[in-house]
């Protein structure tokens, strides 16, 4: 029987899926999709798909894919009937990503971008699935050629021996692997570039802005800006990604995107946002760059808008509403705190 015969849903993995974009994109597809759900909780968490492990059509499987991945070898699979059904889409979200833990998982981002992206790639290719790679805007590298939007067609500019080079090459060479073996394998994949992003679900004291900005104001702490008062970012929501990776793989389009929002944002004026939105008294206070607060480009997001459809929706205001409304209730806090 061909391995294309659908009974009833489409069988889609998701690695990374217990992260913080990979959870929202559970939510999702378990809507209209089986989903497989493969992490082993690197930087992920378990708690951001609890909510799903009820759910007949939601598998979880705790696996580290820089080892092959034998998914029809899995008792827990049966059902999804892989030996005849396969798999029709990958979305591939795996790598470890916590910046205050960055110098312990170097060489996990190394080994996941490199034969981590293959084992998956292998998959793709023995399933003729669709395959979806969330690279990252860090293939640019820094912001340093003053221009005003960064477009799809900049080839960036990485330093390889870098403190943080292992995340910012490897997320390089992982497209780089991904575009070649679409090419020599008949993969459809699909590239986009993530921006950054934020949302309900983030790590709380993890060295990314928006959640700690909130945790901090939550707190009445002082707000912490690693850089000067003209430090500019843009922030993306989280479902705003999810939407791209949905319409993408409906496409016959293969990318790369940008993905991301094009407004940029004075950080100091977010960390106000957030301070007045909680009606905290904390302060804001600025200390030296640190290895992942660094300036990036900000995407230029014609290609996507006008080739895919594609563009954020949810404002920032809203965005930073929904976080804290989140954050709020995950630090067990039922009233506005004031100090």
């Amino acid at each position: 029987m061909s391995k294309n015969v659908i009974f009833d849903k489409k069988n889609v993995l998701v690695t990374g899926g217990a992260g913080f974009i990979g959870s929202h994109l559970c939510d999702e597809l378990i809507k209209t999709c089986k989903v497989i759900c493969v992490d082993n909780f690197s930087s992920g968490d378990e708690k951001n798909i609890d909510h799903l492990l009820s759910e007949p059509n939601f598998t979880f499987i705790n696996h580290d894919i820089t080892e092959p991945l034998e998914l029809e070898q899995l008792p827990e699979l049966q059902k999804y009937k892989i030996e005849f059904q396969g798999v029709q889409e990958i979305y591939h979200l795996a790598c470890p990503m916590s910046p205050k833990d960055f110098e312990n998982t170097k060489i996990d981002i190394l080994l996941v971008n490199s034969f981590g992206t293959k084992n998956i790639l292998d998959l793709a290719e023995k399933y003729k699935a669709k395959f979806v790679h969330f690279s990252s805007s860090v293939i640019y590298g820094f912001d340093r050629t003053g221009v005003e939007r960064i477009s799809e067609e900049f080839f960036g500019s990485v330093n390889v021996l870098s403190r943080r080079g292992a995340y910012d090459e490897g997320k390089r060479f992982a497209e780089t692997m991904v575009a070649n073996y679409g090419e020599k394998k008949g993969i459809d994949v699909k590239i986009l570039r993530i921006f950054r992003t934020y949302g309900p679900r983030m790590k709380l004291n993890d060295g990314q802005m928006i959640p700690d900005f909130i945790s901090k104001a939550l707190d009445g702490e002082d707000l912490t800006i690693f850089g000067d008062n003209n430090f500019e970012s843009s922030f993306c929501y989280v479902s705003d990604v999810i939407d791209a990776a949905l319409k993408i793989v409906k496409s016959d389009l293969h990318g790369p995107f940008n993905i991301g929002s094009d407004v940029s944002v004075n950080l100091t004026d977010l960390a106000r946002m957030v301070i007045e939105k909680i009606g905290s008294k904390s302060d804001i206070k600025y200390k030296e760059d640190l290895l992942f607060m660094k300036a990036l480009h900000i995407p230029d997001i014609n290609r996507v808008r006008n080739e895919l459809g594609w563009m954020p929706v949810v404002s920032l205001d809203k965005g930073v509403d929904n976080t804290i409304y989140e954050l709020r209730a995950h630090k067990g806090l039922k009233s506005v705190h004031s100090v």
